[in-house]
């Protein structure tokens, strides 16, 4: 067995559409609000069958407007100097070694292969390499703790 961790590679599947070209300071409340689409390549529309019966889903999304940025072990979340340096994996920074971002999201429709979403907090342009059903068995923890300064509503 090596040490050396492997290298991926993952396809994109579409990408993200809004009126958003850069992330506003301090916006974790704006984006709730925000309706984008999702336009998925449309040789895969098949594969969105089924998803229209789910009023939430889960997108993972590519954060492709930060490059070039030294990665910090640790940050200040939400930018806000009053809160602990914590560790990277520890909060939803952009700025870390794969610039994957998860969002669950409200689905609001499908037209063939596009989904409307809300509650998106991607770029516009923003490749989206998978997509999930919200699945609340599955998806949510009950007895899940949060350190205080994470905002539970």
């Amino acid at each position: 067995m090596t040490d050396e961790l492997p290298v991926i590679t993952l396809k994109v599947i579409g990408s993200v559409r809004n009126k958003v070209k850069d992330s506003p300071p301090g916006a974790s409340a704006w984006w709730v609000e925000l309706v984008s689409e999702i336009v998925i390549d449309p040789a895969l529309s098949e594969a969105l069958d089924g998803l229209e019966d789910f009023s939430h889903i889960i997108v993972l999304f590519w954060m492709h407007r930060v490059t070039g940025v030294e990665i910090p072990l640790k940050v200040h979340p939400m930018l806000r100097q009053e809160l602990p340096l914590t560790g990277i994996f520890a909060t939803r920074a952009p700025v870390r070694p794969n610039r994957i971002g998860v969002t669950a999201v409200r689905l609001l429709e499908r037209q063939g292969n596009i989904l409307r979403v809300k509650g998106l907090d991607a770029l516009d342009g923003s490749p989206v390499i998978d997509i999930k059903p919200y699945i609340p068995v599955a998806d949510t923890v009950a007895d899940a703790r949060v350190p205080r300064w994470v905002p539970t509503q």
